[in-house]
This record gives C-alpha cells, structure tokens and sequence, in this order.
C-alpha cells in the first residue's frame, strides 16, 4: 500500500503554525520525500519518520523552504551512522547550491567523508527518470528560484503522485497532473493573484481541465487557512492518505 504523509504542508512562513514542505511517499520500497524544506528534519522526527530510511529527496525548486532542510538531513545520517545511500535530485545546479548551503550552516561539512554517499540528478523538463523505486517526470513551471522550477510527476509502487511545488498557473500543470492518482496543488492564496504563486480561485477556475480525480491543497497562507475551500481537500501537518 502505497500512502503520502504530509510531514511538512505549510508555505515558507509558518503560517498555522505548519511545518515547511516535505512530503513522505511510502510502502513500495525506500520511501522517498518531495521536497524538504528547513523544519523537515523536526517534522520528520515528530511524526516518527526514521530520516536514515530516506533513500531520495526529489526537489521542486531551490528555495530555502523547499531544500533547505537537506544539509541537516545529511548530518543527522553522518551523526546517526546512517549506511543507506541518499540520492538528491533537483533541478539544474543542485548539486552546487546544496554544498553551498552546507558551507555557509557548517563550514566544512560539504567534503566530509560519510559512511554513505550522497549522489545527485538533475531534472530535464518534461525528460523521465527512473530513481531507485521511482519513475520522475519534471515539468517545467513558473517560479522564479535561481533555477528552473518544476512539477513532479512521482510514479511509485504503481501509483503516480503529481506536486505543483511552487507556480504561477500554466499549462504544463495539466500535463504533470493527466491521469494522477492524486495531484497536490500548492494553494497559496485565496483569491488574491500573487506572482508565481497558485490561488484557490484560479485552481477552481481551472479544475475542469484536471483530469485527475483527487485534488489536495498544501503550501497554504494564513489567507487561504481562514476560508472555507469548498471541493478541494486541504492537507495538514500529520495527515497520511492512501494513494
């Protein structure tokens, strides 16, 4: 049985008191997490997520509440004894942003050598990857971070999980989202337009084109937390769901 756990569903802010980004696919092999933001590591260990059976990070974007948890991730494995390798796959220059975040938390800490390695990919818009115990496919949406941003199309255990990350409304989100079991849509606002965000009105807007049958909200600001979003679920910290 394949099921998504919300460890982290809450926008970089902290609005509701929420962790940031960090979802759990499990149940068919290695579980794996999209997205990792700072608080991941505190959100994985209150929710009774061994972080030493994490065997991929799949990664949106590059901005801090999406990656930024990742270098306590791995020094939480290197001070654990973790052996299980870690793959980080993540768009165009990961890799360098994520040493670079380690050099400025921990001096030093990007060439210590582990018990485990750490490998990275880069994503290729709309180009499959087969990761361990996961088929990925990005695409490339609009989201101002450094880098390319991207929707994950997470194919595991014979269930596809689609996740917006963080994005304006474009085309490409229908793509990701055809055929999903479930999509996880960030809805930001409420039905305020802010740039390269998604608001719940452009989403109910939109939703006729989705041809996905399971629709849950994440990512949601303090505007969207106080409204009612009639027709979409909404996630919470904690929340685990069967795909």
């Amino acid at each position: 049985m394949v099921q998504l756990q919300f460890v982290g569903s809450g926008d970089a802010f902290g609005s509701g008191g929420r962790f940031q980004a960090c979802l759990v696919l499990s149940g068919a092999g290695a579980p794996l997490l999209m997205d990792c933001g700072v608080t991941s590591l505190v959100a994985m260990k209150r929710a009774s997520v061994d972080p030493s059976t994490i065997g991929a990070v799949l990664i949106s974007h590059l901005h801090g509440d999406h990656f930024g948890g990742i270098p306590f991730l791995v020094l939480d494995g290197q001070f654990s004894r973790r052996e299980l390798p870690l793959l980080i796959a993540g768009p165009p220059g990961v890799e360098a942003r994520m040493k670079a975040a380690m050099e400025v938390l921990y001096p030093g800490s990007s060439t210590v050598e582990r018990r485990f390695p750490v490998s990275y990919v880069e994503w290729q818009d709309r180009a499959g990857a087969t990761l361990g115990d996961c088929t990925v496919t990005p695409y490339e949406v609009d989201h101002a971070s450094g880098a390319p941003a991207y929707a994950l199309r997470v194919t595991y255990g014979g269930r596809t999980v689609a996740y917006t990350g963080d994005t304006a409304w474009c085309e490409s989100l229908v793509d990701a989202a055809r055929g999903a079991d479930l999509f996880v849509v960030e809805g930001y606002m409420h039905s305020r337009q802010v740039k390269f965000h998604l608001d719940v009105a452009t989403l109910e807007r939109e939703r006729p084109r989705i041809e996905c049958p399971r629709i849950i909200l994440t990512h949601m600001s303090n505007d969207v937390l106080q409204n009612q979003t009639p027709g979409f679920e909404r996630a919470a910290d904690g929340l685990v769901v069967e795909v």
